[in-house]
């Protein structure tokens, strides 16, 4: 199975968890797009979707799914979303389209937080992948040193603002031993609007696409 075989397996396998009337929380990126696309196929079941980023919006209503405010939702009873890394602990590095925001906004306002992989993304440790940090632009360079401080190589993603207005710094080489200690100390340094570590609340379902099929990790 290739990569795209394995992205589409896992965006069908996650219509299983969507219920009659649900209100679907969506992501953000290529494995999230396919997913949209997969649930067009029974947008006629849901009451409609709370979107991510505002191209995961665009995407749902190209296929005449309703996009609602979250504020207006409240709690969604399902969330589907990609990732950039996984652990087995379903500790997650997520960001790499600069999403990260609203993704961990609508993970935490969601009931269940099924996240959908390539098994290529399950990693033994988080941070191989560079772990992104929305960060409002005047912080700038005080984010910059404290990410030093911990010993990695932060870096602007040129060219890119979020859907916030806000940057992305991509702190290259962080030992991750501890993710869900590193979220709390990375998530106090002023200026830090949220980092791309999804440990303090993570998925509560990997679905991961490779040559054997799909694997659940619970």
């Amino acid at each position: 199975m290739d990569a795209g075989d394995g992205k589409r397996a896992v965006a069908q396998a996650a219509l299983e968890y969507i219920e009659m009337g649900d209100v679907v929380g969506v992501g953000t990126g290529s494995t999230a797009d396919l997913f949209i696309d997969s649930l067009a196929g029974i947008k006629g079941k849901i009451d409609g979707a709370v979107a991510s980023s505002e191209a995961s919006a665009r995407r749902l209503r190209e296929h005449g799914i309703a996009v609602l405010d979250l504020n207006r939702v409240g709690v969604l009873p399902v969330y589907v979303d990609g990732t950039d890394e996984a652990t087995r602990h379903l500790h997650l590095i997520k960001g790499g389209g600069g999403a990260l925001t609203r993704e961990k906004i609508a993970a935490q306002a969601s009931e269940r937080f099924v996240c959908i992989a390539e098994r290529r993304k399950l990693v033994a440790t988080l941070g191989a992948f560079p772990l992104p940090i929305e960060v409002i632009p005047m912080a700038r360079s005080l984010v910059g040193r404290s990410i030093a401080a911990l010993g990695a190589q932060p870096e602007l993603r040129a060219g890119f603002t979020t859907d916030n207005g806000n940057i992305i710094l991509d702190a290259h080489n962080l030992d991750i031993q501890n993710p869900v200690e590193m979220e709390r100390r990375l998530n106090q340094i002023p200026g830090v609007v949220t980092v791309g570590l999804f440990a303090l609340r993570g998925a509560d379902v990997l679905l991961l696409g490779g040559d054997a099929g799909v694997e659940a990790l619970r």
